[in-house]
This record gives C-alpha cells, sequence and structure tokens, in this order.
C-alpha cells in the first residue's frame, strides 16, 4: 500500500514537470523549461556571436600595438626615427623625413634583432625599444644631409640679385629684390679655413672647375672672395654635414647648384652671415 502511495506520487510529479505547458496565442503548446533526462542530447545554445541571419560571425582579430609610421610617411617624426636608426647604426643614408625602402629595411633589421616582428613599420613597442638605446638627436643629426628650413634674410639681402647665405641655419638663398627664388642647404670651412662672413661680389665662375691647391673638383664654381667659392661638393653629397670645406660655401643638391649656376651673373652680390 505505501509503494503504490509512492510511486503513484512519484508520476503525479513527472506528470507535472513533463506535460503541463503554457498555451500560445495560437492554441499551441511552449514548454517553458527543458528537461534533460537520462540519455537525451543536450541542444546547442545559440552562439552569442551569430548574425542577424543566425550565421556567425567572425571572431574579432587580435588588435596589436598601434603603427605610428610606415613606408610612404613623411614627418618630422619620420626624420627623428631615421636619425636614432643612425645612432644604432641600422640606417646609413639620410635623415631625410621620408619613409622610403632603406628606412623599412631599417626597421625590419632592427626589429628582428631583438625578437619583435619584423615588419618593417615602427609600431609603439620598436619605437619604445628605440628610445631606450638612443639619446635625442640634435639639430644637425636631424638634418645631416640637411633639408632644414631657411631662417630670416639678413636685411643686406632684400635689394638686388643676391646670393644670402646663413651659416646659423645653414642655407643659401637666392634672391631678387627681396623675393627667395630657390633655397638649398649649404656647408662651410672647417675649423682653421673658416668660411669668410661680409658683402661681397660674384667676380669668376668656372663650371668644371679644378682646385690645383687641394687637387680636388669644384663644379659650377661662383667665386666671391679670394679662393672662396659656391661651388657644388660630392663629399657633402656623400657625408653631409659630417666633414666640411676648405672655406668655400659647398652644396650638395647638384641639380639645384646646376640652377643657380645658369641664374648668377658675375657682379651679383653675395652676403654671408650668422
Amino acid at each position: 500500500m505505501g509503494r503504490s502511495i509512492a510511486a503513484a506520487a512519484a508520476l503525479a510529479v513527472l506528470a507535472t514537470v513533463c506535460g503541463c505547458t503554457v498555451q500560445g496565442t495560437d492554441g499551441k503548446g511552449h514548454s517553458p523549461v527543458h528537461i534533460e533526462l537520462p540519455g537525451s542530447k543536450t541542444p546547442s545554445a545559440p552562439s552569442s556571436k551569430a548574425g542577424s541571419h543566425g550565421e556567425p560571425s567572425a571572431s574579432p582579430s587580435t588588435t596589436g600595438p598601434a603603427v605610428l609610421w610606415s613606408r610612404g610617411d613623411s614627418s618630422d617624426g619620420v626624420r627623428e626615427l631615421q636619425a636614432r636608426l643612425r645612432q644604432v647604426d641600422w640606417l646609413f643614408d639620410g635623415p631625410t623625413g621620408t619613409y622610403d625602402d632603406l628606412t623599412e629595411n631599417a626597421v625590419k633589421g632592427f626589429q628582428g634583432k631583438r625578437g619583435l616582428p619584423k615588419t618593417g613599420r615602427t609600431d609603439t613597442v620598436t619605437w619604445q625599444r628605440l628610445l631606450k638605446m638612443t639619446h635625442e638627436p640634435g639639430t644637425w643629426e636631424l638634418y645631416l644631409m640637411g633639408g632644414q628650413p631657411a631662417g630670416p634674410a639678413d636685411p643686406r639681402c632684400l635689394t638686388g640679385r643676391v646670393l644670402c647665405i646663413d651659416k646659423t641655419t645653414r642655407t643659401l638663398r637666392w634672391m631678387i629684390d627681396g623675393q627667395t627664388v630657390s633655397t638649398m642647404s649649404v656647408r662651410f670651412g672647417a675649423t682653421g679655413t673658416p668660411t669668410r662672413e661680409g658683402v661681397f661680389d660674384v667676380y669668376w665662375k668656372s663650371r668644371h672647375h679644378w682646385s690645383t691647391l687641394y687637387d680636388s673638383p669644384m663644379p659650377y664654381a661662383m667665386f666671391f672672395s679670394g679662393g672662396q667659392a659656391v661651388h657644388y661638393s660630392y663629399d657633402f653629397a656623400a657625408r653631409g654635414y659630417a666633414g666640411g670645406s676648405h672655406g668655400c660655401v659647398n652644396v650638395r643638391d647638384e641639380a639645384a647648384i646646376s640652377d643657380l649656376y645658369g641664374q648668377v651673373r658675375n657682379g651679383d652680390k653675395v652676403v654671408v652671415y650668422r
């Protein structure tokens, strides 16, 4: 008798759990709960990443360190990057301020040496590692190969046809009646052979000049004070401000000085100042 009552109670509980339904508006039953019985399979839960039509959406990609500069970029930041890469002997040209193939290869080399992904792009991790290994570059490290902006023109340059040469910013402006026609980077005499300062005139031009005193070429020479001239320098083109002249004003951009040589006349003024 006791067993019959217990069995009946158990059947009643099972009927209550498994048989009760909630009626929908269409009269069809919908189970409010899922009961897993021994031997049954658990239905798969819908993915939280499913798209609007139920298709699984792509997993979010892992975000790496932010990229600061990459090939094709041009900025002062790129110029500093190049100057610092030169300090650790991974770059030997420039700085130019433009992220070219040489810069990309230098960054790859630096990254690979330190176990970083060799992307060739300068990300925040690469940059921080480089900062720890280098010092802040000075002006002439940043502009070792030229490209620096010119300073204000000397008042003596504002009238007539003038080669306006600024020792402070290491630039030459070709000016006509106060207007700048062109600007180029220049280098001056080394210690012991300084470039003279003052106001002069171009007194002789020599396109293919050769210095007998120093046995070296001086193409596009425009003489303004004794043996001192403005001229193209192969050494300046190759080494930048790492070297110096014997007193002449060196130009490293051959195309620029070729154009300048064609415009300057004997008698044009030369102002050298700092």
